[in-house]
């Protein structure tokens, strides 16, 4: 079986799957957290900066992943816009309440997008 993903990177495929769900989970997690807790907490959770942090990671998240799904040229590029988004998002995240979940899935994803660029 051949474990070498045939992109631009040449990834193993184990890794480029692990990127895409954990892609596919920040994307899910920041959208849905943003939706529902960061509106109903107000505050700070909506300050402008923070809830488009927000609603930028989830895009580019789901964009990082449906590139790699894709097989596009240049996903290792939205990887590393993604990993430094993600590390942003969950900064931010991080100083607020109740919102552990969306560090959890930011951090994840921010190290699998690292992982996809080259050495």
């Amino acid at each position: 079986m051949n474990t070498v993903a045939e992109t631009p990177g040449e990834h193993p495929v184990t890794d480029m799957k692990r990127c895409i769900e954990d892609c596919l989970r920040c994307s899910r997690v920041c959208f849905s957290m943003a939706m529902n807790h960061c509106l109903e907490q107000g505050g700070p959770h909506v300050a402008p900066p923070h809830f488009r942090l927000m609603i930028i990671c989830s895009d580019l998240c789901r964009v990082t992943a449906d590139a790699m799904l894709a097989n596009f040229v240049l996903h290792e590029e939205l990887c590393r816009a993604c990993s430094r988004v993600c590390e942003e998002c969950a900064a931010s995240c991080r100083d607020l309440d109740g919102m552990e979940e969306c560090v959890d899935a930011c951090e994840h994803c921010s190290k699998s997008c690292a992982a996809m660029l080259r050495r």
